[in-house]
């Protein structure tokens, strides 16, 4: 009866119930459709505004621990609020994360599928937030990598 109780009590507490997705700013910049599929199924729950908030992030003590990943995951990297100068550092510092294991959290996996990726998928994901950390959509910085060589022939590591 007293954990009955407790529970009931504890759905009183407001936190994690807000559930809001502010609106997407400006989306990353992907180098292509299908590592932004992959990113969009293992990151952008936690990473964008545009989560999919799941039936037990209604639900004391869950929802607390969901809407402090989201919070979390939102300020460290949102991929619905690119900032090129941000965006590139932060995506250098995913890549990292993501290539180590690190991301996607062990615990967010087991709820969601799409987010165990393959060797395969990792190392695309890898790539692709390389790319995004090494290029500049805008024009703003004055970085000149490949800008004025479009051969590809310094592609390469150097």
């Amino acid at each position: 009866m007293v954990a009955v109780a407790a529970f009931a009590g504890i759905q009183l507490v407001p936190y994690g119930r807000s559930h809001d997705n502010p609106p997407v700013v400006a989306d990353a910049p992907w180098p292509d459709a299908a590592s932004r599929d992959l990113a969009r199924g293992a990151c952008y729950d936690c990473h964008s505004n545009e989560t999919d908030w799941p039936w037990y992030s209604w639900i004391a003590p869950m929802s607390w621990l969901v809407q402090r990943d989201v919070d979390g995951g939102r300020a460290e990297l949102n991929f619905s609020d690119w900032d090129a100068a941000r965006g590139r550092r932060d995506a250098e510092d995913a890549a990292e994360v993501v290539a180590d294991g690190g991301m996607p959290p062990r615990q967010y996996q087991l709820m969601h599928p799409a987010a165990r990726l393959s060797d395969a998928e990792r190392d695309q994901i890898v790539a692709a937030l390389t790319q995004m950390a090494g290029e500049d959509r805008s024009g703003e910085d004055g970085d000149d990598r490949g800008s004025d060589d479009r051969s590809g022939s310094n592609s390469g590591p150097g």
